[in-house]
């Protein structure tokens, strides 16, 4: 059964993920402690050897090829190798859950548009919705191997109801080298077009919206048997696993406590005491190896264990508890629930105006929150009424608006000081010799109008020429 651990994560709270390692069931503990323990074992020997069985010489040598596997090891790009790959196979992961056909979009349809309370419409709803069933049945056994151990055989699934032995006769008399998934679904569009002629279903609106959502049906059995016949391609699976075993070989050599190099102490004092060499810490435990073996190898094993999800593993898909309930919920909509309808009745704000659903006392204090309304319903707006007023666009109007004041340039400017206009003409983007804008200072502060002040800048701009305007600062 997969692993559900939702309930545990509702709330964030101090040490929330802590009671989660200390599970075991599809836990990477469970994953990776045969790998985990051999790469101990190895590293331990290795160990022994280098300290106890090797000759002063021999250490030496070993030292040196040690240095040299450990920087070796750096030169192996892991994490982007491994992160990438690991990204691809978890979304390919959700991906194959949502191609997951269900039926319920479907049996509504049938229960909608298949009309009929007698046997004989009862019988084609229920076949109608068998034949989906059947479908899904066909492509997961193609796919998961615990539904392929429950149904191994066609036999199986006619004695699972899926299928009578005439269906069955009829299937097995098509020769296709192919997957024949797909037949239920023809079967369910003769019957459909069967329905309609015998008004059954009433109209052919109804009948197109129940062949789309067919459509749509077959559209996902068809993805998730895709899904297993294309996989990632196998040279990418091949690199990354070579990656991490070549690294952690080289870790098993290089990471060794091995005697620090020739020259790496420093020049001792004429009389002074030279004392242990100094190097790495030598420690017999390699914690900080041990960790990272842990967190590259157990990422590793996470793209292996959800790289196919319809297998046996802890986390992988509940594919036979799918077609169970998909099998139960579908012929429950389409037969007992068919037409059978409480009695309509007032609600209980029928003559209410202002509609609130009564609280606990544990979420009452959650009524007492505002509602969001948007972002810019608290935004300040400005405080003189004219800059509410609707006006007519024109660019005369547009001009005489003083521009708009940035904080910053407001704080060394001055209040009331205009940000600086720039322009293309600043650039040199335009026709014609570049001009600098000038900074006017609308007259209206001084009791001028201020159309006069921007038409005599149009005047200043007309008369300067162009020694003048080469002149301009």
């Amino acid at each position: 059964m997969t692993v559900s651990y939702t309930l545990k994560v509702a709330e964030a709270r101090f040490g929330g993920f802590s009671g989660l390692l200390l599970r075991w069931r599809g836990s990477i503990y469970k994953l990776l402690y045969k790998e985990f323990l051999l790469f101990t074992v190895l590293y331990a020997l290795l160990s022994i050897t280098y300290r106890l069985l090797l000759t002063q010489e021999q250490r030496l040598v070993y030292a040196q090829v040690a240095r040299y596997c450990n920087r070796s090891a750096d030169l192996i790009p892991l994490s982007f190798v491994l992160g990438f790959y690991v990204t691809l196979v978890v979304n390919r992961w959700w991906a194959q859950y949502t191609s997951i056909p269900l039926p319920d979009q479907l049996m509504c349809v049938i229960s909608a548009s298949v009309h009929g309370r007698d046997q004989q419409g009862r019988l084609l709803r229920r076949t109608l919705v068998r034949y989906a069933n059947l479908a899904s049945v066909l492509v997961l056994r193609s796919v998961s191997t615990r539904v392929l151990k429950r149904f191994p055989t066609m036999e199986h699934v006619v004695d699972a109801g899926f299928m009578s032995q005439e269906e069955r006769k009829k299937f097995e008399s098509l020769k296709s080298d192919f997957n024949k998934y797909w037949v239920p679904c023809v079967w369910f569009t003769n019957l459909a077009a069967q329905a309609r002629s015998d008004g059954r279903i009433r109209d052919d609106i109804a009948l197109c919206l129940l062949l789309e959502e067919l459509n749509k049906y077959r559209a996902k059995c068809s993805m998730l048997f895709h899904y297993d016949w294309i996989s990632i391609p196998l040279v990418y699976t091949q690199v990354v696993t070579i990656a991490v075993y070549s690294f952690f070989a080289l870790s098993l050599v290089g990471r060794q406590f091995v005697e620090p190099e020739a020259g790496a102490a420093k020049p001792l004092e004429p009389g002074q005491d030279p004392g242990p060499a100094l190097g790495d810490l030598d420690m017999y435990v390699p914690l900080t190896t041990l960790l990272q073996f842990f967190f590259y190898a157990g990422w590793l094993k996470v793209a292996e264990q959800i790289i196919n999800p319809f297998g046996e593993d802890d986390d992988d898909f509940e594919t036979n508890q799918l077609i169970d309930r998909n099998l139960q919920v579908s012929l429950l909509s389409v037969d007992d629930m068919y037409q059978n309808l409480p009695p309509a009745e007032k609600d209980l704000y029928w003559d209410e105006g202002s509609v609130q659903p009564p609280y606990t006392v544990a979420t009452v204090a959650e009524s007492l929150k505002p509602s969001f309304l948007g972002s810019t319903f608290n935004l300040r707006m400005s405080d003189d009424p004219e800059q509410s007023l609707q006006v007519e666009a024109t660019p005369a109007l547009a001009r005489q608006v003083p521009a708009t004041q940035t904080p910053l340039l407001s704080h060394f400017l001055g209040a009331g000081a205009p940000s600086p206009a720039i322009s293309l003409r600043n650039f040199g983007w335009t026709r014609g010799p570049p001009r600098t804008p000038y900074l006017l200072r609308s007259r209206a502060e001084e009791g001028g109008d201020p159309e006069d002040c921007i038409e005599e800048a149009d005047c200043m701009e007309e008369e300067a020429g162009p020694e003048d305007q080469a002149q301009e600062p």
